[in-house]
């Protein structure tokens, strides 16, 4: 895959480290992974699962912390609701990224929940300019706030709006570029949807912006004929590597995590998905080493290794929080 096509040239990438290959730190792998150390290079924890003062989640997170780094995955913020984040839970937030010292917040390009309920799903968004321009605004606050690299992540979905004016990956893209933010790629979900909706997949892979995903995830799904189900189980599927495969070749050396959240297997089957990962990574890496050396220098997206800039080099935390976005951001419904 993408041997005839030619990649479009973006502006510098995002200066987030490159974790390597890791996992979803889940609740059946705890004793294996305290007693072993897998080799691993990092592990993605869901925020709200560790949202607490203390207790035995703070507990087994901090025997994680003492040998792998973390990165932050929520799945409750409710980005494109009617209401935007409420403060006390991105101030909880913001207290677990500064415990955890993570190198990047992510969460749902999606909402999930209206008037006070919350739904326990991620809903799809309509692909509208009133959706996008909504987002980029909360997006720009929440990045400000947390003051560490915030991305969203390209969600699976069963359905699609008759009110909207652009394509999903233009949606995607416009949200990114404007807010400043980066994206959790996840090239299951791109599958997926791909699949439900009647796209070509590799579509989406190629118009992204590629500086500006900082992350990707990759997962099994249950295909159910007439459409498929984001269920992260089983296996990763020879066409999703394929994307994942294309995806490294057009955006470089990205962190990557292999999600597997039902019918959990034991440890070492999620391990040899993560090593199968890291295998078409390298392969993929090759490739674009290769092809960029064709490329006359101005032109070429950047190939170096995601470094971690200091903090005084980090625009969005240059001049603190945007504390005027979130005066319309609510309390938290009970």
């Amino acid at each position: 895959m993408g041997e005839e096509y030619s990649p479009p040239m973006h502006s510098p990438r995002l200066g987030q480290p490159d974790l390597g290959v890791g996992i979803g730190l889940r609740v059946p792998h705890y004793p294996a992974i305290f007693r072993r150390r897998p080799k691993v290079d990092f592990f993605e924890v869901i925020s709200e699962n560790f949202m607490v003062g203390g207790g035995k989640p703070r507990h087994h997170l901090d025997r994680v912390l003492e040998n792998y780094p973390i990165v932050l995955h929520g799945v409750s913020m409710g980005i494109g609701g009617p209401s935007p984040p409420s403060r006390e839970y991105l101030n909880e937030l913001k207290d677990l990224v500064r415990y955890t010292k993570t190198a990047w917040v992510t969460d749902h390009l999606c909402f999930s929940g209206a008037r006070g309920v919350h739904l326990h799903d991620l809903l799809p968004m309509p692909f509208t300019e009133e959706a996008v321009r909504v987002v980029v605004e909360r997006a720009r606050a929440i990045q400000d706030h947390l003051e560490v690299r915030f991305a969203l992540e390209n969600t699976s979905s069963y359905l699609t709006f008759a009110t909207s004016t652009m394509a999903e990956w233009d949606f995607v893209s416009e949200i990114v570029e404007r807010a400043d933010i980066g994206i959790l790629f996840d090239v299951n979900n791109v599958y997926v949807n791909a699949y439900n909706h009647g796209f070509d997949p590799l579509e989406f892979v190629r118009a992204v912006p590629h500086e500006r995903i900082v992350q990707v995830h990759v997962a099994g799904h249950t295909n159910l004929g007439k459409y498929i189900v984001d269920t992260h189980r089983g296996p990763v599927i020879e066409p999703v590597w394929d994307l994942y495969r294309e995806t490294i070749e057009l955006a470089g050396p990205v962190s990557t995590i292999v999600e597997w959240d039902d019918e959990i297997p034991p440890l070492d089957v999620v391990l040899a998905e993560a090593e199968r990962a890291r295998g078409i990574r390298d392969d993929a890496l090759g490739v674009r080493e290769s092809s960029v050396r064709g490329i006359p220098e101005e032109r070429r997206v950047p190939l170096l290794a995601r470094e971690t800039l200091p903090d005084d080099d980090r625009p969005w935390i240059q001049g603190g929080p945007r504390d005027a976005a979130f005066d319309e951001i609510s309390t938290r419904s009970e």
